[in-house]
């Protein structure tokens, strides 16, 4: 197998030799190894690195991949502009327990443009599946490629995106996919902002206003305390983020997780019984912010 060995990940650049890494750990671990995977854009940081450090802790080889994939990226979208850095990544990727690193190029992974499309419905017509026509289709093409090369036991997925979770579990249960999907807490910065690979881009002014999401989201569990229903609180997330003078919302929607429709409306959130996600998407200048928080409410 040729591929670039540093001190500690294994850097593996073809479908091929991804293949026969995964083989040649089964065949020397036995039938109880287990492989973790963490698929990610790269421009790693502390919320990657707590998904490579769990599937660890989990399993007896941990790979991670690195592919800024095409396909999720809309016309007008910063495919070009997105963070890459190869050489910090592996650091990251060393550090957090990472064994092997994929690292494939766009050639290797569409080596003729992609005549097949996976398109989930139900979970994909709202938040960013509205806002971002065609989306979630270039995700479940590439996870789905992805999950067939590397054939993990487990893979793992952070939350702050949790309707690209919702999509990628409901889509490995239709079609019977052997892996198990591992969802994981949001990694907050010390002050509260979600770590996302885009807040880069954040200048001072925008990175300080950023935190509206975070301090407003954090409103929520009260509010549905207070009785609010799913239109009340929408309207409560909105108007505390638009406090911001920065802050240009793309959506707020209040609906139920993993399901993603809206609860039963003009009744109070406080006894439904339902897990309850309230999702914001947000622009500050040129950057777009995802966050959201999961709520399980109790029932009447």
């Amino acid at each position: 197998m040729t591929a670039t060995l540093t001190s500690t990940p294994l850097v593996v650049r073809t479908i091929p030799e991804m293949r026969e890494a995964i083989r040649t750990h089964r065949a020397a671990a036995g039938a109880t190894a287990s492989v973790g995977f963490v698929p990610t854009m790269g421009f790693l940081h502390d919320g990657h690195a707590s998904l490579i450090g769990r599937s660890a802790r989990e399993n007896g080889l941990t790979v991670l991949s690195i592919f800024v994939n095409p396909l999720q990226f809309g016309p007008n979208e910063d495919f070009e502009r997105y963070p890459r850095d190869e050489a910090r990544d592996l650091e990251v990727a060393a550090r957090a327990g990472a064994d092997i690193v994929f690292m494939p190029s766009v050639a290797e992974m569409y080596p003729t443009p992609a005549a097949t499309q996976i398109a989930v419905s139900g979970v994909t017509e709202r938040l960013c599946g509205a806002s971002r026509p065609g989306h979630f289709d270039g995700v479940g093409i590439v996870v789905t490629k992805l999950l067939n090369i590397v054939q993990p036991d487990r893979a793992y997925f952070g939350l702050k995106d949790a309707q690209q979770v919702a999509v990628i579990e409901r889509m490995v249960a239709d079609l019977n996919q052997p892996v198990e999907i591992v969802p994981c807490p949001i990694v907050r910065e010390s002050d509260g902002l979600a770590m996302s690979s885009r807040n880069v881009y954040l200048s001072e002014d925008e990175r300080r206003e950023a935190l509206v999401i975070s301090r407003t989201l954090a409103n929520v569990p009260a509010w549905i305390g207070a009785g609010k229903d799913a239109a009340q609180l929408t309207a409560a997330v909105k108007d505390g983020i638009s406090a911001s003078p920065l802050a240009d919302i793309d959506y707020v929607e209040t609906l139920t997780y993993p399901g993603l429709q809206p609860p039963a409306p003009e009744a109070p959130l406080s006894a439904s019984g339902e897990r309850i996600i309230v999702a914001a998407a947000v622009r500050f200048g040129r950057t777009r912010l995802i966050d959201n928080i999961l709520i399980t409410t109790p029932e009447a």
